[in-house]
């Protein structure tokens, strides 16, 4: 087993690897401030090393049987099961997430392996096409054929599970892995190394680098890197497509979201907010597909903000690592410091204050479930991406106001509609909302079974199902003549 399973203490001598040791990586409990584990990161020429060992491992990997896949991807999900009660604290001691949310997100990535696994042959089966011609003269199919080393380079707010949505799908077409995670979770990423090995998947199919954001350029450009998937931020996107276009080699960007959700004037109130305010505060609101605007109607705008405020304020701030709490701190102390100022900025811009917006006087990352209404256009709460539990009411004056209010974003990822007229929320979902995914009554979520990815700004490409496993293949026409 590689000894970068093993944190080393924060005082100890960097590993020499002969090509330049990497950075250490320091962790910090964001409930508390205090710095936990330290990790040796990679230099860039070990990086490098490790992808055109993935690149070899690639080799006899991809003419590997189906059933031998699938049989190490179920071993793998058997392994997150077993070791779930870990798995979730070291996520809740990297980047806070409650215990409650890591068990949760350690069996969502459990039941994708097994998802995978089971469909992934079928996805990929050959295809044939009628070409025409004599009968028995000629056939032609289409055939999914593994490209080779996928780069991943992945966020912190899910650490275990954005991995798995294209780890089991990358591997079972065939393909190797090379992550490069979130600085501030590098025991997440290189437990997720460990699961596959402990599954019995080749040594270096799967492997994690700790490398310096800089460093990644030169991780796309290099030959043994076929292919680049990135969840993170629009800045991050267009830094990570740029380098790839250079080369030549194709991306998968799922990027920020600003969810927008129509209130609409036939909906039980009540309900409505409860909807919103799960959408409103999965991971702490730390979710690019998290609901953040709420454009309502007038018939129930001032309901709406009365039942939306209680919703909220049941998420009290507590011990994440207690099963009871709803919310517990942000990522990191900056996270917080930088939504507070998006709060305060919309509040000075004429934004009303329903409940929250204050930061707690106690260390670590902390703020409360916080609720604005009177947003509009030229604040941030209205215009930009706010990543964490601060939920926006818009104003609108009718149904089509709402739709031309919530399509009017540089995002496009996810979006909702409330209303207890299903035929009518399902024509606003179908047709009308500009988002790569719409959902009725529910708030949005990502699934094994369904493609997951957006439009404008918020990306593009699929992960999920079986548009997202053919993503990273080859789709070849193959004729036959007789």
């Amino acid at each position: 087993m590689d000894d970068r399973i093993r944190p080393e203490p924060q005082s100890s001598k960097p590993r020499d690897s002969g090509q330049g040791a990497g950075p250490t990586l320091t962790t910090t409990d964001p409930a508390t401030g205090q710095a936990g584990r330290s990790y040796q990161g990679h230099g860039r020429e070990e990086a490098l090393e490790i992808a055109r060992r993935a690149q070899a491992a690639w080799g006899p990997w991809r003419r590997t049987a189906f059933d031998e896949r699938a049989r190490l991807m179920r071993a793998a999900g058997a392994v997150l099961r077993r070791r779930k009660d870990e798995f979730a604290a070291l996520m809740t001691a990297e980047m806070g997430k409650t215990l409650t949310e890591g068990l949760a997100e350690i069996e969502k990535c459990a039941g994708n392996c097994d998802y995978f696994a089971e469909h992934a042959e079928g996805f990929l089966a050959r295809r044939p096409v009628d070409v025409g011609g004599p009968p028995n003269t000629s056939k032609a199919f289409v055939t999914y054929n593994p490209i080779g080393v996928v780069l991943a380079v992945m966020p912190w707010n899910f650490p275990f599970w954005q991995v798995f949505r294209f780890a089991a799908p990358t591997l079972m077409a065939g393909n190797a892995a090379v992550l490069k995670h979130a600085s501030n979770v590098p025991g997440c990423a290189l437990a997720i190394e460990a699961v596959f090995r402990e599954a019995g998947f080749p040594e270096d199919l799967f492997r994690t680098v700790l490398i310096a954001g800089k460093e990644t350029r030169p991780l796309i450009e290099d030959p043994a890197i076929a292919a680049i998937t990135l969840t993170g931020s629009v800045e991050a996107g267009r830094q990570v497509a740029a380098a790839a276009g250079g080369v030549l080699k194709k991306t998968v960007l799922e990027l920020g979201g600003s969810d927008a959700y129509l209130v609409l004037g036939d909906v039980d109130v009540d309900k409505a907010a409860g909807v919103a305010a799960t959408a409103r505060m999965v991971n702490g609101g730390q979710s690019c597909i998290a609901g953040k605007r709420f454009i309502v109607v007038p018939e129930v705008r001032e309901a709406f903000e009365r039942a939306l405020t209680a919703k909220m304020e049941a998420y009290g701030l507590g011990d994440p690592r207690k099963a009871e709490t709803k919310l517990g701190p942000m990522q990191s102390v900056k996270a917080r410091d930088d939504i507070h100022e998006q709060v305060k900025k919309s509040l000075a811009a004429g934004a009303r204050l329903l409940t929250g917006g204050t930061v707690p006087d106690r260390p670590g990352a902390w703020y409360p479930a916080t609720v604005l209404t009177d947003v509009k256009p030229g604040m941030p709460a209205h215009d930009d991406e706010v990543f964490g539990p601060v939920a926006a009411i818009i104003a609108a004056s009718g149904e089509a106001d709402a739709i031309e209010i919530a399509n009017a974003s540089q995002f496009g990822l996810g979006s909702g509609v409330l209303t207890a007229d299903l035929a009518r929320g399902e024509r606003i979902a179908a047709e009308e909302l500009a988002a790569g995914m719409s959902f009725v009554n529910a708030p949005v979520r990502s699934d094994s079974r369904l493609p997951f990815g957006g439009v404008k700004h918020s990306g593009y490409g699929r992960e999920c199902g079986e548009f997202g496993i053919h993503e990273f293949v080859n789709i070849k026409s193959v004729l036959v003549q007789g």
